[in-house]
């Protein structure tokens, strides 16, 4: 074990520590997170495998702002490309949700049975398939079940929807400053992102049919795109490529959550429906993936975050955590997948390379 003054956590979370006048500074922060005792990473066969070579080659050869970090998790053993750098998360900070919703059912301040009724008003934007269970009246689901709209289907609505159950964003961003999660920022809820970074006030009516896209529109193309670039800089849902995989290997090695709810959460990242073209892609016979994807908007042939994060497990057990994110690009859409499962490709063959000797 190594002892290590955890600077690295307050230079990547500027906003995270909030007292009862708002947020502290440098110092106030310091003083609230002290020291952090983390186990040393061991040697990786993986990463001697010329893992490391792999991953540049491939974050170099692609157009576009790419950040890529693999976590071999038995040894904690990290490789990246700008992995320290800040990147949109979109969908991928559902993640962070569904952990402070799961760690609040660990200590029983909310039961993953408990009923809520959703209404009309508390629908989202952009991808909401739970909008079809509303009847006139509503539709009364769990929060165990909001969990899997949210993470398995990345249903916007669903997710806004446990934010506010878990007591907003502040509440997320306790929880990872709680844990120990540096390079991890708490997403706004997804109406309220989307609408900013489009330059739009929210409106209610921007959750049904095309009203959105409609308003959207008519914005000013040049604030537009003030907009857009001003969030690919500053992302308010921001991580970093590290800060992912560091987070899914603790979830992995049961670090974060009790051993049920750990289960729980790998499962419905298991049953991710989502982005089958990304890092999925790349994995061969017999390997296992559980993941959670992002796909921000566009702008013209401009696209914005568009990511596939999870866990990977060999035929054998071994499991890497993988994130790859696009905060930029003006690529197609298939050579944006292609990277991803040429990622996981990479981490597959250098895999079968060390198991095979």
């Amino acid at each position: 074990m190594r002892r290590i003054f955890s600077v690295d956590w307050l230079v990547t979370h500027p906003t995270i520590a909030i007292g009862r006048r708002g947020v502290l500074g440098f110092g106030a922060a310091l003083a609230l997170q002290g020291c952090a005792t983390l186990p040393a990473a061991q040697p990786s066969p993986v990463v001697a495998a010329g893992l490391e070579q792999r991953i540049d080659a491939l974050a170099r050869g692609f157009d576009g702002k790419v950040g890529i970090a693999v976590e071999d998790v038995r040894t904690r053993a990290v490789v990246a490309w700008r992995g320290r750098r800040w990147f949109p998360q979109q969908s991928v900070s559902k993640l962070w949700v569904a952990l402070t919703v799961l760690d609040r059912a660990d200590r029983q301040w909310l039961a993953l049975d408990e009923p809520v009724h959703i209404t009309r008003a508390d629908m989202s934007v952009f991808n909401q398939p739970i909008q079809k269970l509303l009847g006139p009246d509503g539709y009364t689901i769990t929060i165990g079940d909001l969990l899997g709209w949210a993470i398995s289907r990345s249903d916007n609505a669903a997710n806004d929807i446990l934010i506010r159950r878990v007591g907003g964003p502040a509440s997320v961003a306790s929880v990872l400053a709680d844990k120990d999660l540096p390079g991890l920022r708490a997403s706004p809820e997804e109406h309220l992102l989307e609408s900013r970074i489009a330059g739009l006030d929210w409106r209610p009516e921007y959750s049904f049919g095309q009203a959105f896209w409609a308003a959207r529109d008519k914005v000013d193309p040049a604030l537009r795109a003030r907009k857009l670039q001003r969030y690919v800089d500053d992302p308010q849902d921001g991580a970093t490529p590290k800060g992912i995989v560091r987070a899914l290997g603790r979830l992995q090695r049961g670090e974060l959550l009790s051993s049920a709810s750990t289960a729980k959460f790998m499962a419905l990242l298991a049953a991710t429906e989502t982005g089958p073209q990304r890092l999925k892609a790349g994995l061969g016979p017999g390997w296992r993936i559980a993941h959670k994807t992002g796909t921000g908007q566009d702008l013209g042939d401009l696209t914005t975050g568009y990511n596939d994060v999870g866990l990977i497990t060999a035929p054998n057990g071994e499991v890497y955590a993988l994130a790859v994110m696009i905060a930029e690009t003006r690529r197609p859409v298939p050579e944006r997948q292609a990277l991803m499962a040429a990622v996981a490709r990479a981490v597959v063959e250098a895999h079968e390379g060390v198991a095979g000797r």
